[in-house]
């Protein structure tokens, strides 16, 4: 069975991180390796957490995995705390990636226009170190522009975009997209771009650059933004690409997927704290 190696934390609520992440790429018939980078009581988005920061103890497990003569087949990064976790998964690529092995990154530094409260020029730095290694990266428009010019220039554009009609920020969009994957000789798909409305109805873009060939796919939007879906998104993406299947493809699934999930959590009124109600839709990515 082909294996991919997950860096990302595990928080016990919230459906996020590793526990969104294992069961989507098991089902797609590939086996999870997680390799913890903290432990938390609940994901950061609760007012209150405890976290068990495991960045020292990520090279004793690294170690195991060598007396073992592990190489995954792929290698998917998603939440980084600092730039020594970033550090971590540098060294994890240098050590265990070989010529053929699928990496996606998630550049989790920000969103809607501000970074997290994790975010350093350090880490970012390390983000493009990161990225350079990728397969496949998946950040949204924010850390599109803080990987390609830092938070500085990033928050001009930002408010540039503000100002822009719909079809120029479409068109802004696939200028960042077409600049990222020249940049980092790399697949992008950047997610969640508000499209013009259609039919009555908000729509939700996700742009994928490949080959200097740029394809959109999108959804209706609803509700808001849940924890969880950009883990999700990003480990159905990471699983498709282990098993040769096109990035636009694995869009495709992925959205299809998320779509339910989101659309029973506003049903239900689930807090957005508590991740998507995408457990009943799993059997449907087992689908060839």
């Amino acid at each position: 069975m082909k294996k991919i190696a997950v860096l990302n934390d595990l928080s016990g609520m919230g459906k996020c991180s590793l526990t969104a992440a294992i069961p989507v790429i098991s089902v797609m018939g590939i086996q999870a390796c997680p390799l913890p980078t903290a432990v938390l009581s609940a994901q950061t988005g609760f007012p209150s957490y405890y976290c068990d920061d495991y960045t020292d103890r990520m090279d004793a497990i690294m170690e195991e995995w060598k007396k073992m003569d592990f190489y995954p087949d792929g290698i998917y990064t998603g939440f980084l705390a600092d730039a020594r976790q970033a550090d971590k998964a540098v060294e994890f690529i240098e050590q265990f990636a070989k010529e053929d092995t699928k990496i996606l990154i998630d550049p989790v530094m920000g969103d809607n226009g501000e970074e997290y409260p994790i975010y350093t020029e350090a880490l970012c730095e390390k983000m493009r170190f990161l990225v350079r290694r990728a397969t496949v990266i998946t950040p949204n428009l924010t850390e599109a522009l803080l990987l390609l010019y830092g938070a500085q220039r990033a928050h001009v554009l930002w408010k540039e975009l503000s100002l822009m009609d719909e079809e120029r920020l479409l068109k802004f969009t696939e200028s960042t997209g077409k600049e990222l994957s020249k940049e980092f000789d790399t697949e992008v798909v950047i997610t969640g771009i508000d499209l013009p409305a259609r039919e009555n109805h908000q729509e939700m873009g996700n742009l994928i650059c490949k080959d200097g060939v740029q394809t959109w796919v999108s959804t209706v939007k609803e509700g808001g933004s849940y924890s969880g879906t950009g883990d999700l998104f990003a480990s159905v993406l990471s699983a498709g690409m282990v098993k040769g299947m096109d990035t636009v493809d694995s869009v495709r699934k992925a959205v299809k997927f998320l779509s339910k999930g989101i659309h029973d959590a506003v049903l239900e009124g689930t807090d957005r704290n508590e991740g998507i109600c995408f457990e009943r839709y799993l059997s449907e990515l087992a689908a060839e």
